[in-house]
């Protein structure tokens, strides 16, 4: 079964196209069945019990302290970069416009550990690195901790050709405010 990964490709000859067209692109897929948060989650080849920092993921979360949260994401797209030893530390990009989660991702494309693209290419991303230098201003506040005994889920792990579809897709689950509202307020602290 092919997912929404599967039917946009960015390949060599789709690198010049515009965000805007991939948006479109995008736009017409997610609303089919392959864009369903509960399908991507049960493709069982893909999923995991562990996390790699420098990777992404899409997991399903409850807050502990949801009820004094002012607003909270239950779909976390997240690229880890710390682990402790209750949980990990990671960039939420669901807290992102569409727009500037694209950025962010060509931004974060300098880090690449290995050059050579596969399943496993991943980030080599830590808090030093992110508060280094304004560039990724837009990552400091979309950094979260992610607690191991409130995870609800296990991790579906997006390889890294497929991380800007994955990023435009419209899976964030905001509870409390809507995504317009928490994505203002997000910009307002960038």
């Amino acid at each position: 079964m092919n997912t929404i990964f599967d039917d946009i490709k960015i390949t060599k000859e789709g690198t010049s196209k515009s965000y805007r067209w991939y948006r479109d692109q995008i736009n017409k897929l997610s609303t089919g069945r392959n864009s369903n948060p509960s399908v991507l989650m049960n493709q069982t080849n893909k999923l995991t019990t562990t996390i790699t920092p420098g990777e992404m993921y899409l997991f399903y979360y409850d807050p502990k302290h949801k009820e004094t949260l002012p607003h909270y994401d239950t779909l976390p797209l997240v690229l880890p970069f710390r682990k402790v030893k209750d949980g990990f530390y990671g960039i939420n990009l669901h807290y992102l416009p569409y727009l500037l989660r694209f950025k962010l991702l060509g931004q974060l494309n300098n880090l690449v550990i290995n050059k050579n693209i596969s399943e496993n290419t991943r980030i080599q991303i830590s808090w030093k690195i992110l508060n280094s230098t304004s560039q990724y201003s837009s990552a400091l506040v979309c950094v979260k901790h992610y607690l191991d005994d409130h995870i609800r889920s296990r991790f579906l792990k997006i390889d890294y050709k497929d991380w800007i579809v994955a990023s435009q897709l419209p899976l964030e689950q905001f509870v409390k405010q809507n995504k317009n509202s928490v994505w203002r307020q997000t910009v307002r602290k960038i």
